[in-house]
């Protein structure tokens, strides 16, 4: 059973930047399509950003043009890159894997990302 672990959040003023990554536990972890979640206090868990096991990339239309999301298969890890970071972008995420057919799926345990000045 693949683990995940998030890592790189924390406080940042608004118009700053932060990385996030997500290291899977084993090299399985290259088969597995990946994704961004985030949940802002009160809200829906909502899809931020995923990436297949081929390298394809879809993002929510929010934050189009300032997020990123790559992975390295070679370092078991996916990355977020958050840039132009506004006080909406407040929450905790989350990375999930998930076997192309989707009988399997694993969740990290969430990184608080907060954005205030």
């Amino acid at each position: 059973q693949v683990q995940l672990v998030e890592s790189g959040g924390g406080l940042v003023q608004p118009g700053g930047s932060l990385r996030l990554s997500c290291a899977a536990s084993t090299s399985i972890f290259r088969i597995y399509n990946m994704g961004w979640y985030r949940q802002a206090p009160g809200k829906q868990r909502e899809l931020v950003a995923t990436i297949t096991n081929g390298g394809t990339t879809n993002y929510v239309d929010s934050v189009k043009g300032r997020f990123t999301i790559s992975r390295d298969n070679a370092k078991n890890t996916v990355y977020l890159q958050m840039n132009s970071l506004k006080p909406e972008d407040t929450a905790v995420y989350y990375c999930r894997g998930a076997t192309p057919a989707g009988h399997l799926e694993v969740w990290g345990q969430g990184t608080l990302v907060t954005v205030s000045s």
